[in-house]
């Protein structure tokens, strides 16, 4: 399960619009926020079409963020946008720091505790301010278990699919 640097990844979605020119709004998944515009070309999947774009350029307003497209130049085009994905190359991302991973790179994997009992693979990690924490399902149950390296969670193996966890499979 090694990653792959061709895999697309999913960074954010075109939530509305911003003016008549043609700017639209944004939700970003990246951290911070803004570091969306530093991954590019974006492809932009709406209705189940792709388009490839270049030289999205966008800032800070209020509590959102508003982006401008090239080609996109009036309020009309732009709404046919909203709800748009988008996605970058896995390449386009900055390799992460040791013991540091990216959750997509996580789902999926096979998680196991020290005793070898499995539980189940990982559906999705979200995060509480305090820690992240990793979703383990294995077709009866769900367990939440924080993410926090050495203290609950032991091993990651990126090439083996599997995360070894110190965990009470009863809990």
């Amino acid at each position: 399960m090694s990653v792959r640097a061709d895999r697309p990844l999913l960074l954010g979605k075109i939530v509305g619009l911003s003016g008549v020119q043609g700017a639209v709004k944004l939700e970003s998944y990246t951290e911070p926020r803004m570091r969306l515009f530093a991954y590019q070309p974006w492809r932009l999947r709406v209705a189940g079409a792709e388009r490839e774009v270049s030289g999205v350029r966008g800032r800070e307003q209020g509590k959102g963020i508003v982006a401008s497209l090239p080609d996109v130049t009036d309020r009309d085009a732009a709404a046919l946008l909203v709800g748009a994905e988008i996605w970058v190359a896995r390449s386009v991302l900055p390799a992460p720091a040791r013991g540091e991973f990216y959750w997509t790179d996580l789902e999926g994997m096979n998680v196991v505790t020290l005793q070898g009992v499995d539980l189940g693979r990982v559906s999705h990690l979200f995060s509480t301010g305090a820690n992240d924490v990793l979703v383990a399902r294995d077709g009866e149950r769900e367990r939440l278990i924080p993410f926090v390296l050495k203290q609950f969670v032991h091993e990651v193996d990126l090439d083996a699919g599997r995360i070894v966890v110190d965990w009470d499979p009863e809990f």
